[in-house]
């Protein structure tokens, strides 16, 4: 079972966090130039961010002095696996 921190379902509980894998679907992102999307502080998109990378939605990339995010296709094998699972379910609770 996922801790807390590692958990894809509390990671994806978040508005701001689900914005964030949409701005990376196609390309690598800086964490400056994810923040300019937002309305909260830089540390706060931070957190996001780390709340995302520790759930393995990301993996960072450091060049020079800035840190890229880019988007771990494997991290949401979790959610896709629960997805195939949860499609087996019977109405009434019985599976």
């Amino acid at each position: 079972m996922p801790t807390y921190s590692t958990d894809p379902f509390y990671a994806l509980a978040d508005p701001n966090r689900r914005v964030i894998l949409m701005l990376m679907r196609k390309e690598k992102r800086s964490i400056n130039t994810l923040a300019t999307h937002f309305e909260v502080s830089r540390p706060a998109v931070s957190k996001h961010i780390k709340v995302l990378h520790e759930a393995g939605f990301l993996h960072y990339e450091d060049v020079g002095r800035e840190r890229f995010c880019g988007l771990n296709p494997d991290g949401f094998n979790g959610v896709k696996e629960w997805e195939k699972r949860k499609r087996t379910w019977k109405p009434g609770g019985s599976r």
